[in-house]
């Protein structure tokens, strides 16, 4: 029992991290969106966006453990030109999705610190930040921090659905009329919620290099059994979280009359006042600093997360001999994150104060996307790559098969729809 204990200890890291990455935007955002706009009408597509996009992150995890590399490494196996596909679709995603995490994180700084007349300067400074911790190499440290303060918006997250539902659902005003899905701005939204449920697939990749970094810290190689232990762990907590945000936006908002604003400080604090009129108003500060650290904990891993991939993905393009090690790698790593700065400032100032629009946007592009990542991971862990014992079980094949099609077919109704 106690070296069980002890294994378990040393494997797990990479499954909170996933989970404490994707307790942002998709759910503090997109799924209290989802229930203060719909009700409970979007709940089946929360379900299946989690369901079917299991196996992706699944085998990333999967892939790491038993090669000993990232998943990047084995779309170079796929042959030069999946790598330099995935490289393009980092390139044409990473600006949009940092500025949405971004802009929402900046909108939680504000609320927490009641800051007011900074305007966009608050999103600058928080990058600055963000590159400094990145840079100086303190992440580890941080990380520990957000996991225990994330701890306090996930108990305090319970508590506040426990309390919504001894309550009810709040009165719906006279002349309400439920709204409506399949019209263009309905069919918008729910293809922005699926893209980020509970984590866009493309960023499957960093799950890989964050399972390899634990190893490396920890100087232990888990079972592939520990591994996929912590990450179905960290899996099944955010798809459960999505499913009380989206009950939480119902039983407090759905039919008030009362719309979440489009402002990121005032979006933060209607989040924030959420969980107070449920819990107590003695619960602002403490909620106020739980949700801005997770938000704070997810834009650093999506800088880091995001630079650590190019990185690799560089290395494997212009490197002869990729077994060595990297001199130049920590100075690679800072011209990313620079470059990733800059570039998502320039979104974000192009979208101006539009919360909503800018979240939406980045969402759908990385869900317009995700296919081709899905199809990558599937042939690496089912084919001639891995070894037959470590491949998954039937039933996580098929599940892949009919994620494939749910992604593809999404896809294709979307542009159709849309265009």
């Amino acid at each position: 029992m106690n070296e069980r204990l002890h294994r378990l200890s040393k494997t797990i890291g990479p499954g909170i991290l996933f989970a404490c990455t994707a307790i942002g935007v998709s759910h503090l955002v997109q799924s209290t969106r989802a229930g203060a706009e719909f009700g409970f009408l979007l709940i089946g597509f929360v379900v299946l966006a989690n369901l079917f996009k299991y196996p992706f992150f699944e085998y990333s995890s999967r892939y790491a453990n038993v090669t000993g590399t990232s998943i990047i490494d084995g779309y170079k196996r796929l042959g030069k030109h999946s790598l330099i596909l995935y490289f393009l679709i980092t390139i044409a995603s990473m600006f949009f999705v940092t500025a949405a995490v971004g802009f929402v994180t900046a909108g939680f700084l504000e609320n927490l610190f009641h800051i007011e007349f900074l305007d966009f300067w608050t999103i600058i400074i928080l990058f600055a930040i963000c590159a400094g911790i990145l840079i100086v190499g303190k992440y580890s440290v941080l990380d520990g921090l957000v996991k225990i303060i994330g701890s306090v918006l996930l108990v305090s997250t319970i508590m506040a659905f426990l309390l919504a539902l001894i309550n009810g659902p709040v009165e719906r005003v006279e002349g309400f009329q439920l709204p409506e899905i399949w019209d263009q701005a309905g069919i918008f939204f729910l293809i922005a919620l699926m893209g980020w449920m509970p984590m866009p697939v493309d960023i499957s990749s960093w799950h890989s290099l964050w399972t390899l970094e634990r190893i490396k810290q920890t100087n232990f190689k888990p079972r592939l059994k520990e591994t996929l232990l912590d990450f179905n762990f960290g899996y099944v907590v955010t798809a459960v979280l999505a499913l009380i945000f989206v009950t939480l936006g119902a039983y407090i908002f759905f039919g008030a009359g009362e719309e979440l604003p489009n402002n990121n400080a005032l979006f933060a604090h209607k989040v924030v006042t959420l969980f107070t009129e449920t819990i107590g108003d003695w619960t602002y500060i403490i909620i106020a600093a739980s949700a801005f650290s997770v938000m704070f904990g997810t834009i650093i891993a999506v800088f880091d997360g995001y630079s650590r991939s190019l990185v690799r993905t560089i290395q494997l393009l212009f490197s002869k001999d990729i077994s060595k090690p990297k001199p130049k790698f920590q100075t690679t790593y800072i011209l990313f994150i620079f470059i990733l700065a800059i570039g998502s400032l320039v979104v974000v100032f192009q979208f101006g104060d539009k919360l909503k629009e800018l979240v939406d946007f980045a969402t759908i592009v990385s869900f317009l996307i995700a296919p081709i990542i899905a199809i990558f991971n599937f042939r690496l862990v089912t084919g001639k790559y891995l070894a037959k014992e470590v491949q998954p079980p039937a039933w996580l094949k098929i599940l892949s098969y009919l994620g494939i099609l749910f992604l593809i077919g999404f896809a294709i109704f979307f542009i159709i729809t849309r265009f």
